[in-house]
């Protein structure tokens, strides 16, 4: 699916004398190949490419891959074998003569013909589907195997789907609620309509393991990590794809190193061609800004901001716990993104902040619609849990019942009103992470903040963008104006465009 590296037979990069810190992190060693199959197996951030089962976090043990590229030698006795008659042992099989394993015979074999083999005695219609033909790049490659032929795992006991299992995790779609007005099935059709599909979290993985292989050229002991709306359940079809990419156990200066790293990075996706405009973001955590031309998705990269990792299952599972939560949190980012006001880079509401802003409404009502997960189970959100075992720690999180009986519309109403008349931004932090509004700090990182908002792990304001007060002014105005609109119509139409929104999803 994509082109050949055009970086393949150069020089690698030369590390720069003048940065340190570099030296600590292993770069321009040999690269480490990983085997066709291995890419394309690999698991979203269950174990994101972590082929040897190794905790991704000891950076300093990750083992290099042989020479022989993971070929095994295999023992061919079989039981089904071993019900052969003895008369053809010892000499050439006559044509009348079959066995389970009627194939021929390898001394090296890898895991993907063994499946193969596996595949073609139980299905031969299957087998046909062994490989992938790529005529636009005149090579062929393994796909990614159904969940039916791959080991079955026993499913969670918890709300959140499970990551694992797959080569690519089914997005299983929690029950959705019965609309009871006309309000609510606008906004119920709408999110079936926009919400992300599988085909479209696929395309975001295949491109993040892709990248990961080339980045590796640099870097040969990273990982990249899908993160954000294409994991944690928010995701709706035009979503873009956060990658964060882990270079070493430890923080990274965002301020110097991370943007030497990403600058090198971006001189190794000028060299790809599936890879268009890469563009280097001088934030407080800088991003590389690229679009892979294959699946046509805009990417952001990170250096080691690994609280973008721990957030995102932990939204994930605020996702699933309730089924009124995806349909809702959908509506309101295409409401904010429709008026102006979901932009970070030009100074309004991050998407994430906006998440966190419904999950605040719907915990501090007189009867909330969902719980606060970091008081209620501290151990699985543990803001000190190895990176490894994050995906993890929701599984066994169960459904939550709320007496809350609210219709999404009515829920919609409430949100935009909370906002708009009840809620006190000049004195009031917003917090996931307690269940309410807390005063705002008198640090300098809150003091004179227009909107504070609080990252449920590391405690920053995610809604630092929102420096200048015609900006927030506008957004306040936003919410005033759309929650007088609507509590008169009770038709999704007079703040958001139902059929422009579908078209564009």
């Amino acid at each position: 699916m994509y082109p050949n590296s055009s970086i393949l037979g150069r020089p690698p990069y030369k590390r720069g004398t003048s940065n340190d810190f570099l030296y600590q992190i292993p770069l321009n060693l040999a690269p480490a190949l990983f085997s066709q199959q291995q890419l394309i197996e690999s698991e979203y951030n269950s174990r994101n490419a972590n082929f040897h089962s190794v905790p991704l976090n000891v950076l300093s043990r990750f083992p290099s891959v042989s020479s022989s590229h993971d070929w095994n030698h295999v023992n061919h006795t079989s039981p089904q074998a071993a019900a052969v008659p003895t008369t053809s042992q010892g000499r050439k099989r006559r044509s009348n003569e079959h066995c389970p394993f009627d194939v021929k015979r390898q001394r090296f074999q890898s895991p993907l013909s063994q499946a193969a083999v596996a595949t073609a005695a139980s299905s031969p219609a299957a087998a046909t589907h062994s490989v992938v033909h790529l005529p636009s790049e005149g090579r062929s490659c393994a796909p990614a195997f159904s969940a039916a032929s791959l080991p079955q795992t026993p499913k969670p006991s918890g709300c959140v789907p499970p990551l694992r299992g797959s080569p690519y995790p089914v997005l299983i779609d929690s029950p959705i609620p019965a609309a009871k007005d006309k309000l609510s099935q606008q906004i119920l059709e709408l999110f079936q309509t926009c919400q992300q599909q599988s085909d479209d979290l696929e395309k975001k993985e295949l491109c993040r393991a892709e990248l990961q292989r080339e980045i590796q050229r640099l870097f040969p002991q990273s990982r990249v990590y899908l993160a954000g709306s294409s994991l944690n359940g928010f995701g709706s079809r035009s979503s873009d794809a956060d990658l964060c990419l882990v270079v070493q156990e430890g923080p990274v200066d965002q301020r110097t190193n991370a943007i030497y790293i990403l600058s090198l990075v971006q001189q190794l996706f000028y060299r790809l061609s599936y890879i268009e405009r890469p563009q280097l973001i001088r934030a407080k955590v800088p991003i590389l800004k690229f679009r892979d031309k294959v699946s046509g998705v805009e990417f952001d990269l990170n250096v080691n901001n690994v609280v973008g990792i721990r957030n995102t299952f932990l939204l994930r599972t605020y996702a699933f716990i309730e089924n009124r939560v995806r349909p809702l949190i959908l509506v309101v980012k295409k409401w904010a993104r429709h008026h102006g006001i979901n932009d970070a880079s030009r100074g309004t509401l991050s998407s994430y902040s906006l998440v966190l802003m419904v999950l605040h409404y719907l915990q501090t009502l007189p009867e909330p619609v969902i719980p606060c997960l970091q008081k209620e189970y501290p151990e699985c959100f543990n803001s000190a849990m190895q990176l490894h075992l994050v995906h993890e720690g929701p599984r066994n999180v169960p459904q939550y019942h709320s007496k809350n009986q609210s219709t999404i519309g009515d829920l919609l109403l409430g949100f935009l009103k909370y906002f708009a008349t009840v809620f006190n931004w000049d004195k009031c932090m917003i917090s996931v992470r307690e269940a309410k509004a807390l005063p705002k700090p008198g640090s300098n990182e809150w003091k004179n903040k227009f909107i504070c908002v609080e990252e449920p792990f590391d405690g920053s304001n995610t809604a630092r963008a929102v420096h200048e007060k015609m900006k927030f002014d506008a957004i306040k105005t936003e919410f005033m104006e759309s929650w007088q609109q609507l509590q008169v119509r009770k038709d999704l139409n007079v703040i958001l465009p139902v059929r422009a929104t579908i078209q564009k999803r």
